[in-house]
């Protein structure tokens, strides 16, 4: 799980900040290049990056930060396929890391995830196929 600092930026001095917002003024197209090749957005992160430079535009500082997808204790055990009961267990016994919200447990997606990738090799090191096939029973 990579965790990432909130990045912030100064406001962008008028004369810069004029030019950006007639920009996106006349075009909500945006095209993103990383090493000279152009990537088109999808329309979920074209919103965010719009916004995001019409905060600037309009000379505010801005900050920008990672949200990660929580899951209740209902979902997160729907996810991994395990009893509540047993998540429940998991998060008490610290092998799966936790977060409270008042007094509800919330679960990070990607740890149900690891956690449920490292049950999958624990079980299957070598990568043999699952299933009734595996066993040799048909």
């Amino acid at each position: 799980m990579t965790s990432r600092a909130p990045r912030s930026s100064p406001a962008l001095p008028p004369e810069l900040a004029g030019p950006l917002r007639r920009a996106l003024d006349s075009s909500r197209d945006v095209t993103v290049f990383v090493d000279g090749t152009a990537h088109r957005l999808p329309a979920e992160a074209q919103a965010a990056v719009v916004d995001l430079l019409a905060r600037l535009s309009d000379g505010d500082a801005v900050q920008v930060t990672s949200v990660a997808e929580l899951l209740t204790t209902s979902q997160a055990a729907e996810l991994a396929g395990i009893s509540h009961s047993y998540l429940r267990k998991l998060t008490d016994a610290g092998t799966l890391p936790v977060e409270y919200r008042g007094s509800h447990r919330r679960l990070r997606r990607a740890d149900v995830e690891e956690w449920l990738r490292g049950q999958l090799e624990r079980r299957d090191p070598a990568g043999a196929p699952h299933g009734a096939d595996a066993a040799g029973s048909g």
